[in-house]
């Protein structure tokens, strides 16, 4: 995922939880990311934990400063105990496939940006 130009993992320089990641990277649109991390059959969320069901952008990622268009592209995977490492590399493989699709029409020097 690191490998993907633009992307940003909230809080990835900080300790936190180690089964949890939101990430996004600038123009993604994460009602279509989960769908279509759905369909490849992982399991993903739209935002922050504390948002989770609500429509407008998380209030916590907000409050970090970052704004809406970021915001509302956040998507947060999480690990379980039952998670292996076979889970993971499908993970990675169905978001190689999304990001080529869904990034496709992104401005390359945009996101070179963040």
């Amino acid at each position: 995922m690191r490998q993907t130009p633009g992307l940003i993992v909230f809080s990835g320089d900080v300790p936190r939880l180690p089964n949890t990641t939101l990430f996004t990277v600038p123009g993604l649109k994460a009602e279509t990311a989960v769908i279509g991390f759905d369909l490849a059959g992982v399991a993903v969320s739209s935002g922050s934990a504390c948002s989770s069901g609500k429509v407008q952008p998380s209030h916590v990622l907000k409050a970090m400063g970052f704004g809406p268009e970021l915001a509302q592209g956040a998507v947060r995977l999480s690990l379980g105990w039952t998670t292996s490492n076979a889970d993971i590399d499908h993970c990675f493989e169905a978001w190689r496939k999304l990001a080529g699709t869904l990034l496709k029409g992104s401005d390359e020097t945009q996101l070179e940006r963040f």
